[in-house]
């Protein structure tokens, strides 16, 4: 597959200015979508006391949002490269901030249940369109910076997302703090609005594509990704071990996906174009990140568990826990966005090593009964180890996507990002089951089980770094026998 490495005509008329500012906006809306991932988990004990939601209530109003998120990535990404990503981040957008206003409304578990599901159903069109754009408006060295603030972006956004409910639900109080979680994306979301739609692209990258949208595509897709997901999201209220047959079932409807993809694309262009997965840079990279954020999500999860239930800390406290871990991501994620055309996949393989070093740190520092507080004590390993996720996700995309065309930019990033979705499911699935089986197994040692879990997080990380390092490996070969080439160089 050939690279476009022209700009295209859609970016005539943007300038210096208008670039970074589209770029500014997209930014904007990233982080409100991705923040709603983690934001609301500390804001469930509020919302259990106000709504009396039952345990199974509040597991949707979790995982029903990351469910959807990760349903709608590639379709709404093939939707952006094929009719214009203006279009699609504006109607995400209002759709995100209507939602998100609905979900604060709420005056019963079920209502807040649906507005949730639609959230995510918005934020999933709203993120492959910022992706896209990033590919669509930046070129070598500037696409890295791009997707190096976007990196700081994910990064800081899944960190800080406790320390941010917390400070909202002790602004509004213990019984509706939990509505401040979402009404304030609803001023930022109008002003979004406004902005997105003036400054981002507002064609597609080439000649208007009005094929029909590949509808089958879609529906294979959407019932594969669903059956692996459903499972994952809702594995401590499904009992029994009939719920992870829906898996395999859904590699089925997977498989049925790649074999309709391809016969597809012989008429028409398809949802996802199969033959990205011939580019290493993509295939690779798409793995890695998978693997990264089923270790990396996990982390925040068991780690707020420990501090909120465990240790009695209140949401603030373990918000502010976390918070070296996002400095630490943000500052290494604007480096590695400058430098990645010159490093390539060592650097990410340096910060996945980083990232498993600052966690074993994390599990050293609390062997025993530690005598000082437990945010005190792993303040310094959490930022390693956020230095070396800074180092990780936003290089990783840039090289991921560097040699995707732009017309599948938007879809190509869809089913990067659907596969975080996924890997983050899984990470928290798997992780988790270990944590409470751990904690079931000490009798309540809190401290064993966290320490357990974040070993089990470390080592699928490590799983990444192994994947880095084949890439290396493989690149370094194909150099050797055709000159001069950097492994997973970006575009």
């Amino acid at each position: 597959m050939s690279t476009d490495r022209s700009v295209p005509a859609a970016t005539a008329g943007y300038d210096d200015r208008r670039r970074w500012r589209a770029l500014g906006v997209g930014l904007v809306a990233a982080f409100m979508t991705l923040l709603d991932v983690s934001i609301v988990n500390v804001a469930v004990p509020s919302i259990d006391r106000a709504l009396h939601a039952t345990p199974s209530d509040l597991q949707w109003v979790l995982s029903g949002y990351a469910l959807t998120f990760g349903l709608i990535l590639v379709p709404a990404g093939r939707f952006g490269d094929a009719r214009g990503r203006r279009t699609g981040f504006v109607a995400g957008l209002v759709l995100f901030t209507v939602t998100s206003a609905v979900a604060g409304l709420a005056a019963s578990p079920l209502w807040l249940i649906i507005a949730r599901l639609v959230q995510g159903a918005a934020a999933g069109v709203i993120n492959p369109q910022v992706s896209g754009m990033i590919q669509q408006l930046f070129r070598g060295a500037e696409r890295g910076r791009a997707f190096g603030l976007l990196g700081a972006t994910i990064g800081i956004s899944t960190a800080v997302g406790p320390l941010l409910g917390g400070l909202l639900i002790q602004l509004g109080g213990e019984q509706h703090g939990w509505r401040f979680v979402f009404f304030v994306n609803v001023p930022v979301g109008i002003i979004a609005v406004l902005l997105g739609w003036r400054l981002m692209p507002a064609r597609p990258t080439g000649a208007a594509d009005r094929h029909r949208l590949d509808p089958i595509g879609v529906l294979l897709l959407g019932v594969g990704v669903t059956l692996v997901l459903l499972p994952l999201v809702q594995r401590q209220q499904w009992q029994g071990a009939a719920k992870w047959l829906l898996i395999p079932a859904g590699l089925v409807f997977l498989v049925a996906f790649g074999l309709w993809e391809r016969r597809y694309a012989r008429r028409r262009q398809p949802l996802f174009d199969l033959r990205l997965f011939g580019l290493r840079s993509y295939t690779l990279g798409t793995l890695i990140g998978l693997l990264y954020f089923a270790g990396f999500t996990a982390i925040f999860f068991i780690f707020t568990l420990y501090l909120q239930i465990g240790l009695g800390y209140t949401a603030l406290a373990a918000g502010l826990a976390i918070t070296p871990f996002a400095l630490g991501s943000a500052a290494a994620s604007a480096v590695g966005g400058r430098v990645v055309t010159r490093y390539g996949r060592p650097l990410v393989a340096a910060g996945l090593l980083v990232v498993v070093i600052g966690l074993s740190a994390v599990v050293w520092v609390l062997r025993g009964s530690p005598h000082l507080s437990v945010p005190l004590l792993t303040a310094a390993p959490f930022l390693v180890a956020g230095l070396g996720s800074g180092l990780v996700i936003a290089p990783n995309q840039t090289l991921a996507l560097s040699e995707v065309p732009v017309p599948q930019a938007g879809s190509g990033a869809g089913m990067l990002q659907t596969g975080q979705r996924i890997g983050s499911a899984a990470g928290i699935a798997g992780v988790g089951a270990l944590f409470f089986s751990t904690l079931g197994d000490t009798r309540g040692d809190w401290a064993t089980a966290f320490r357990h879990s974040l070993l089990l997080a470390a080592a699928i990380i490590a799983l990444a770094l192994i994947a880095a390092l084949v890439d290396i490996v493989l690149g370094h070969r194909r150099s050797g026998s055709a000159g001069p080439a950097r492994s997973g160089a970006a575009a």
